[in-house]
């Protein structure tokens, strides 16, 4: 079968190659991937894993067999793919633990752009009551951007969405952001959480914006830069403030060979999606025979959300 394998050269961060077909354990099922979700982090930063190892966490598509042990979806179940290792292929051996079932009006193209993004918006925003908070999403243009606006909406936050420049602002207001800015110096605001992906000197300056018993909560670091803080910047008086890490989570680095549980957190954000509650931010959507042109519009951030692709 085919698939799309981690490519360290130049040609890369992946190629398609012809690989073994998937032989399922007894405590998984066999999926035939019809739509697979890139993500920045799994792609940007590849040499993370094995060269010619089959990539990507994110897909969706129909249970081929069911494990054989009784658990998990039967056969003909649509499903969403979360952090699955070795995703992107035309079928995959996949843990109950790691499959969310697709409910009936939600597109399953749209059901593989949740995963990585999705999974991290929902449980940093979840650490915490948001019920008339003051929240930043800074990369809000993103994948997790986008779901992170919509879900701290849902929640009851006040929802500043900061993009990096004034047309990666489009459609950020419908999906709830009460103001959108394209430089923290644009605002006096001091926000109680800061769902930070972009990291660098943004983050310093998020810390001059945080409000006392406030958490800045780093997700990723799309810019590849340091931050720096001014000595001064780290003491203070009033509630402590915090940086806190989501290693498990941040996009791009889930570790090979190790399943994290995303069952739960798939249903909820499928349910909230057939509901009319959250709508998937897909950017650009094409076919997998293109994925190269595709990964070319991510790096260069053409597209606002999500990338699927149809595994053809």
């Amino acid at each position: 079968m085919r698939a799309l394998v981690v490519d360290h050269g130049e040609a890369g961060p992946v190629r398609f190659a012809d690989v073994d077909e998937p032989v399922p354990t007894s405590d998984q099922a066999l999926v035939e991937i019809r739509h697979i979700g890139l993500n920045f982090g799994e792609l940007n930063y590849v040499r993370k894993w094995p060269a010619d190892t089959v990539h990507g966490h994110d897909a969706a598509g129909i249970v081929l067999r069911a494990a054989s042990d009784g658990s998990g979806p039967p056969e003909g179940t649509r499903v969403a793919l979360g952090m699955a290792a070795h995703a992107w292929a035309e079928r995959v051996a996949v843990s109950p633990a790691s499959l969310g079932t697709v409910p009936e009006g939600v597109d399953l193209a749209d059901s593989a752009a949740l995963g990585i993004a999705g999974i991290t918006a929902l449980r940093v925003l979840r650490r915490r009551s948001l019920l008339a908070r003051n929240v930043l999403i800074t990369g809000a243009s993103g994948g997790v951007g986008h779901f992170a606006v919509q879900l701290a909406a849902l929640a009851g936050a006040r929802v500043t969405a900061l993009v990096g420049s004034p047309h990666r602002a489009a459609g950020l207001r419908e999906l709830g952001a009460h103001k959108i800015l394209t430089d923290l110096a644009q605002t006096e605001h001091h926000f109680d959480l800061v769902l930070d992906s972009v990291g660098g000197p943004l983050v310093a300056q998020a810390w001059s914006h945080l409000a006392e018993g406030g958490t800045i909560q780093l997700v990723g670091y799309s810019s590849g830069q340091d931050t720096t803080f001014p000595a001064e910047a780290l003491s203070g008086f009033g509630e402590p403030r915090s940086i806190t890490t989501y290693g498990d989570l941040t996009p791009g680095f889930v570790t090979p060979g190790v399943i994290t549980p995303t069952s739960a957190d798939l249903t909820d954000l499928l349910d909230l999606m057939a509901t009319g509650r959250l709508t998937a931010p897909v950017g650009l959507r094409g076919d997998w025979q293109d994925v190269h042109d595709a990964v070319q519009a991510l790096f260069a951030r053409k597209v606002h959300g999500k990338i699927v692709l149809d595994v053809t």
